[in-house]
């Protein structure tokens, strides 16, 4: 078959287009991307990031993204095989450098940490004179110190990263042991349930509650009680780890003994049956009235074997988070009883009786973030 001249060079072209897309489709690079980020971890915006070759001259730069997905980010492409140093100038954030070897696959989530690093002074390249010595260049060991004060620099965050981490965990692994180690108040329901947390808003219908599981709306009228627990003299003294073994606390104190007001025998005093024991049956109401004061009701029952006079019950406002408190008492509905003097009161109890009591709160009283309370009597022959 007879091919003209013109067919020819028509083939010839076709088949040298072809070989050099088939050279630049084969010559086609690796990607190289990653991220800045200074000492405290945040990214590093607009920095230049230059990709050398191991002379030192450079073959790409970039500068890291501020947008949204590529903030503090860097993408170099189509990089052929071989070895290269990465180079971030942060300005007052410090340098970067990393030596990369680029082969088939690409190259991502590399992590360059700013670090200042104390500029050393160049070693001499000037000879010595009448000893024939060589110049010795100090490029090279510049950059080896450069290397290793990155190095120790990268190390140091990452340990104060990982202690920063471990803090948190132990501060996470506390509160879930021991809710009132951060929250104070114990609020009791009408259903049996406990919430440990912190009120952050409250008025006449519900109370927002802080707690380990989020924030709580509470109905005021499915509240028991709130309890306000002050463990601050309570807490155990702090003992060394290297002599933990061998340390025994000191020795709990001894409760004071019942003391009786009037002839009390010795021999009745000595024996608790004889002791009159005050302690609230179920829960305390809370409840408004018509008005909007706050009533507080329950009820007293005397388990000693002692009569008790003059029951009493203490409560201890809490008005802020500032610690002001204001105290307000009442007397328990008993039974009567007429002293010699003549005196005669209703506040008594006989032991294994009941008594009812309520506390008015007046509207004019404000506001309050929780209380406590103590019931209080006196021991009479």
């Amino acid at each position: 078959m007879h091919v003209s001249g013109e067919t020819m060079k028509k083939i010839l072209l076709v088949i040298a287009m072809c070989t050099i897309l088939s050279t630049l489709l084969l010559a086609k690079g690796a990607t190289v991307s990653g991220i800045v980020t200074d000492q405290d971890g945040e990214k590093v915006l607009e920095a230049p990031v230059l990709l050398l070759k191991e002379d030192g001259s450079a073959i790409g730069r970039e500068e890291t993204g501020t947008g949204f997905r590529k903030k503090g980010k860097f993408k170099f492409e189509d990089i052929l095989p071989g070895t290269y140093i990465i180079k971030v100038e942060g300005g007052e954030a410090g340098t970067a450098n990393q030596r990369i070897t680029v082969g088939a696959d690409n190259i991502k989530d590399l992590e360059l940490i700013l670090a200042v690093v104390e500029e050393v002074a160049p070693v001499s390249t000037t000879p010595v004179k009448g000893t024939g010595s060589e110049p010795v260049a100090g490029t090279e060991q510049d950059y080896i110190l450069n290397e290793l004060s990155f190095e120790l620099k990268k190390m140091a965050a990452e340990i104060k990263h990982m202690n920063s981490e471990l803090e948190n965990l132990k501060a996470m692994s506390k509160m879930w042991v021991n809710p009132l180690a951060i929250y104070s108040k114990e609020i009791i329901l009408k259903n049996g349930s406990t919430v440990f947390g912190k009120i952050v808003y409250q008025d006449e219908k519900t109370l927002k509650v802080e707690t380990l599981v989020g924030y709580l709306v509470l109905d005021r009228s499915t509240i028991v009680r709130i309890i306000d627990n002050v463990v601050s003299e309570e807490l155990q003294e702090y003992v060394p780890e290297q002599i933990r073994d061998s340390y025994s606390p000191p020795p709990m104190p001894k409760l004071a003994e019942p003391r009786y007001t009037g002839a009390a025998s010795t021999e009745r005093a000595a024996d608790k049956r004889y002791s009159a024991n005050c302690v609230l049956v179920g829960n305390i109401n809370e409840s408004k009235d018509n008005q909007g004061n706050v009533v507080f009701a329950g009820e007293i029952k005397n388990i000693g074997g002692r009569r008790a006079d003059f029951v009493k019950v203490d409560f201890v406002f809490r008005k802020n988070w500032s610690g002001e408190t204001k105290t307000l008492t009442t007397f328990i509905r008993g039974a009567f009883h007429t002293f010699d003097s003549g005196i005669t009161t209703d506040a008594t109890l006989l032991p294994g009786a009941v008594g009812n009591f309520e506390l008015y709160v007046p509207h004019s009283f404000g506001s309050f973030i929780g209380y406590s309370y103590v019931i209080d009597w006196e021991e009479y022959e």
